[in-house]
């Protein structure tokens, strides 16, 4: 039988614990993420959760013109659309100032930073489609669809439950 030495246990030990410490810090980290996301959403007054929603669902509809209008090759109609994305239908025209820092002080800061990357990608969007090039009109597409599902993979889970199950099942592929 060969001997293991005292430093090989040792290095093996603090891996594991290394490991085991990372796995704990991670799902504490996701909980803490998905309380904070939740209570994020719930804090806000229900005007403004009506207004969130009815912004979304001026964004899918605009998602959906914007292929539509990319399969005419209707640039004029993209740049339109998505100038409306980059500005927001309805949040920055309904939100009063009140509303405005409910939604920066009880929203997490990632879901902002998020939702800016999103509006800063409908003004390139726009930009390629006023410059007519549709490589870069599919690529800024491509980036706001990304946007739109990592958003709701992080904070809308309860909407959209099918992330949570692709999730777990791609996590657990070997």
């Amino acid at each position: 039988m060969k001997s293991i030495s005292y430093r090989a246990v040792f290095a093996a030990t603090l891996v594991n614990l290394s490991i085991l410490s990372l796995m704990v810090s991670s799902t504490a980290m996701a909980e803490e993420t998905a309380e904070m996301t939740l209570v994020g959403v719930e804090n806000l007054s229900t005007e403004v959760r009506g207004l969130l929603k009815k912004e979304m669902l001026a964004v899918e509809r605009a998602m959906k013109d914007i292929i539509s209008a990319n399969a005419a090759g209707d640039t004029q109609a993209i740049a339109s659309i998505a100038k409306q994305v980059k500005d927001s239908f309805i949040l920055k025209q309904s939100l009063t100032k009140h509303q405005k820092h409910e939604l920066h002080s009880k929203l997490p800061e990632d879901f902002i930073r998020q939702d800016q990357e999103f509006h800063y990608m409908a003004g390139m969007l726009a930009h390629a489609a006023e410059m007519k090039k549709p490589e870069l009109i599919n690529f800024y597409y491509s980036k706001l669809f990304e946007a739109c599902s990592s958003c709701h993979k992080a904070y809308a889970q309860h909407r959209f439950p099918q992330f949570s199950i692709a999730t777990h099942a791609i996590s657990h592929e070997h």
